[in-house]
């Protein structure tokens, strides 16, 4: 049987982890290794890990940051396949991990699914649709990547091709998958299923600096893996983001 590692990354994360946490625990996939990299949280989060049972590696040590959390998740990892699951981020039901594992029983490198935006403050509010069906490899030097949260691998490829880099600052993901998919062109698979509830908000999409940022290591991304993109062709993403939002009134 495929096993599957789950990599939770958390930094004074008390008012989120447990949904995170409880969707995990829930999954009717039994072979699941659930591991926690928390950056030494000093608001309760380790506290509320430790109620979790399934939870197979909590690690609760200062870090560098995101990247270097999930690197280190990803070193502790085990299972056949990884997936990372932010602290703010949880599955919607309980069949998630045996989709995923259906899926890999054919000879694919990686699955890339889709991911829901909810509200904050409703959970059950769906905001924006992000969504990985049409995407292909050339679409990175337009400023689309599939879904970070949406993307499994096997664990074999992060030993083989390199983890996160840790020098990005909110891009580390972009320049893996990039990496990954386009520079050594492992093979994918659409499941066309919402695999992760992500709630609003996020290091990436916080403000107008995090943007720029986020398009400039995006730029970076690009061309140290070969591709040509600038910050003007990056722009128009944002023009096709707007027809993902929900507005529910």
């Amino acid at each position: 049987m495929i096993k599957i590692s789950i990599v939770t990354v958390s930094f004074n994360s008390a008012k989120t982890i447990a949904s995170t946490l409880r969707s995990v625990a829930e999954q009717d996939y039994p072979f699941i290794e659930h591991i926690v990299v928390d950056g030494g949280s000093t608001d309760g989060t380790g506290a509320i890990v430790r109620e979790f049972p399934h939870v197979a590696h909590f690690v609760s040590e200062p870090d560098e940051g995101i990247y270097d959390g999930m690197n280190k998740g990803v070193e502790l990892a085990s299972g056949d396949i990884v997936g990372i699951l932010n602290s703010d981020d949880f599955y919607p039901h309980q069949s998630v991990l045996s989709l995923v594992a259906t899926a890999f029983t054919e000879e694919y490198d990686s699955l890339i699914g889709d991911i829901v935006f909810v509200s904050e403050s409703n959970l059950a509010k769906q905001v924006r649709v992000y969504s990985a069906k049409g995407w292909r490899p050339e679409k990175f030097a337009k400023g689309f990547m599939p879904p970070h949260p949406g993307f499994f691998v096997r664990r074999k490829f992060y030993l083989d091709l390199g983890l996160y880099q840790t020098d990005y600052k909110i891009c580390a993901d972009y320049e893996l998958l990039i990496r990954f998919l386009h520079t050594n062109r492992l093979s994918y698979r659409y499941l066309p299923e919402v695999l992760v509830h992500m709630r609003t908000g996020g290091v990436s999409n916080n403000s107008i600096k995090s943007r720029w940022l986020l398009n400039k290591e995006v730029v970076r991304a690009c061309r140290s893996n070969g591709l040509s993109t600038s910050m003007a062709r990056l722009s128009l993403k944002y023009l096709k983001k707007i027809f993902e939002y929900r507005f529910l009134w």
